[in-house]
């Protein structure tokens, strides 16, 4: 088996592990995807189960983008490699087949990735997320511009610096399928009706 198919595996396996709905399971007796949401990710589960319960999820689906991501540069030392496996580690967070394919949005998954494969570019990111989550507490806002703020700064340093071209890549990658899940929350936003940060989490699932 190659490189590129064992590291793929890893990403895909370890990304469909559900810690939110185990940790939402754990902390309200319930399948968090029947509220909110209906994801599992960490906005529903801090909507539905809790701020301590968000906390370990964020670190659980963040875990899911770094490990393959550092596997594939440390141990097979190939960036390809690393970013592939990357990549399916926020397939199978959205995709798990531990979970009867239905997971989160992946954004968590998808900044864990960057943070593997270029840590210190990862380090503006949470700064670029505040700037329009503060102001705005749409954390759907923050994910749709900030996942493709990312995208433009990893492909515009992938141009200009030291930065592989298989992380841009990624990073496209990793938008087009976040923007293409976060569909019902753009209509939602046009709308006027998408809640808030901390609001929403006791409605029955939308989707």
């Amino acid at each position: 088996m190659s490189d590129f198919a064992i590291n793929v595996a890893l990403g895909y396996l370890f990304g469909s592990i559900p810690f939110g709905l185990v940790v939402g399971f754990l902390f309200t007796g319930r399948d968090i995807r029947q509220f909110g949401s209906g994801k599992t990710g960490t906005t529903n589960v801090l909507r539905t189960a809790g701020r301590f319960a968000a906390i370990l999820v964020m670190v659980g689906d963040i875990s899911k983008g770094v490990v393959p991501a550092l596997v594939g540069r440390y141990f097979f030392d190939d960036n390809w490699v690393a970013a592939a496996g990357a990549a399916a580690g926020v397939v199978g967070h959205i995709f798990p087949i531990f979970a009867g394919f239905r997971g989160g949005r992946g954004v968590a998954v998808a900044f864990g990735g960057v943070l593997g494969l270029a840590p210190l570019w990862a380090l503006a990111l949470p700064l670029i997320g505040a700037a329009i989550l503060i102001p705005t507490r749409y954390v759907s806002l923050m994910s749709v511009l900030g996942t493709a703020i990312a995208a433009l700064i990893l492909c515009i340093a992938a141009l200009l610096w030291d930065v592989p071209i298989a992380f841009a890549i990624y990073a496209l990658f990793a938008t087009l399928i976040i923007e293409y899940m976060h569909i019902p929350n753009i209509k939602r936003l046009l709308a006027g009706t998408e809640p808030r940060l901390g609001q929403g989490g006791d409605r029955a699932a939308t989707g």
